[in-house]
């Protein structure tokens, strides 16, 4: 550490003067006054860091008890990149007089593995900007003058494991309402464990895709301030994963235990479950007792458009009607007025489609009455009052616009 110090004195100290004295004659310049100043700045830091850790390694290579245990081998050079830079230091390797075993002492002091090439400080910085942006934007800001590839930062982040959150509060919340929203979507994989491993199905098709499931707790909606129009959700928690089988107890029982961690459930009124009716969501609402299930406004929404896209500008009207008999849950009116749409139907594909969606929303009826009732304390995101459909809404549920035909 004296070296550097005195290499900073000897040469960082007249480049910081020269650096002023440039910002003197150009004070309009100064950007280049602060990266100048910074690239001294970094560089006595590096060096810094460099020296320390040589200093370290030599004085195992001074130690009475290591030349008692431990014979020098060689000594290596070591690439490592930190949130400050890259440096270079050197390491000696050791072998055990004993065992036989070799191995860097300075990194098992420095509690690193050998072949590890990026500083903790390095990885928290890259995986900070990894969730904000891309792998590629991670690898440029893990350092400020350095940076690793986009497949170094992937590698790293498929390494990692996430254990359940265990905290457990000081007191538990007493809240009146509680929600859980639950869905589910597929991923594309390159691969599961490691590359290659993809099995080729019986369509010969490669088994590249799972079903990522998630489910948020949450205690309500507000605001996200005063005057504005978006919305936020008050204290959520995620739960995510691939779960399968008997797995997707197991991830009821992990929401479960944290709504009891950190919430009184007895003086909870109700717990609303929001979703499209799937079979792991059912079983989820079997799971937990006192959940109550209601259909998300999204798939009741798009399920109302699938019924009434067909019927140009009675569309509305007819919406109207269905929303009014879910909403007293006046089942045989519901039917009534599915059959009145489906005389207006032209081709056999509208048709199944009509029985498709009215057959959804029938298979989950008591959920959507619950949805438009307007019931004490369940949350509404947007309202389910039908409206005109605009032209892109019917690509986005990949259906065909009117105008088209």
């Amino acid at each position: 550490m004296i070296k550097s110090i005195q290499h900073f004195e000897e040469l960082g100290i007249k480049n910081l003067e020269n650096v002023i004295e440039k910002f003197m004659k150009n004070p309009t310049d100064m950007a280049s006054f602060v990266y100048g100043i910074k690239d001294e700045v970094i560089t006595l830091g590096l060096n810094l860091i460099r020296e320390t850790l040589e200093d370290c390694n030599q004085m195992l290579r001074d130690s009475g008890k290591r030349k008692v245990e431990w014979d020098v081998v060689r000594t290596d050079v070591k690439d490592l990149v930190t949130s400050l830079g890259a440096l270079k230091f050197e390491k000696t390797l050791f072998k055990n007089k004993v065992t036989g075993k070799s191995g860097y002492l300075l990194d098992q002091i420095l509690g690193i593995d050998a072949h590890e090439r990026i500083t903790e400080d390095a990885d928290t910085q890259l995986l900070l900007e990894a969730v904000q942006t891309s792998y590629r934007r991670a690898g440029e800001e893990t350092s400020l003058t350095a940076e690793v590839s986009k497949q170094t930062v992937k590698n790293k982040i498929h390494r990692l494991k996430f254990s359940p959150a265990r905290d457990v509060p000081s007191e538990k919340k007493a809240v009146d309402y509680l929600y859980i929203d639950a869905d589910e979507d597929h991923v594309a994989l390159q691969f599961k464990e490691k590359k290659g491993d993809l099995q080729i199905g019986e369509n010969h098709w490669k088994n590249n895709c799972v079903l990522a499931k998630l489910v948020y707790v949450y205690e309500g909606i507000e605001k996200e301030s005063p005057k504005s129009k978006r919305n936020k959700l008050v204290n959520p928690h995620y739960f995510s994963g691939v779960y399968d089988g008997m797995d997707n107890q197991k991830l009821w029982d992990e929401v479960y235990e944290y709504l009891d961690r950190h919430y009184d459930l007895g003086k909870v009124k109700k717990i609303y479950l929001n979703a499209d009716g799937g079979g792991w969501i059912q079983a989820g609402v079997k799971r937990m007792a006192g959940v109550t299930y209601v259909l998300d406004e999204f798939h009741l929404s798009k399920y109302l458009l699938k019924l009434t896209s067909h019927m140009l500008d009675s569309a509305e009207d007819a919406r109207e009607e269905l929303c009014r008999a879910i909403k007293e849950g006046a089942k045989e009116d519901f039917g009534k007025v599915v059959k009145r749409i489906d005389t207006c139907a032209k081709t056999d594909a509208l048709r199944k489609r009509i029985r498709e969606s009215a057959g959804y929303i029938l298979s989950n009826w008591t959920a959507a009455v619950r949805r438009l009732s307007r019931r004490e304390g369940l949350q509404y995101g947007r309202s389910c009052k039908p409206r005109i459909v605009r032209e892109d809404e019917f690509k986005a549920n990949g259906l065909e616009s009117p105008g088209s035909r």
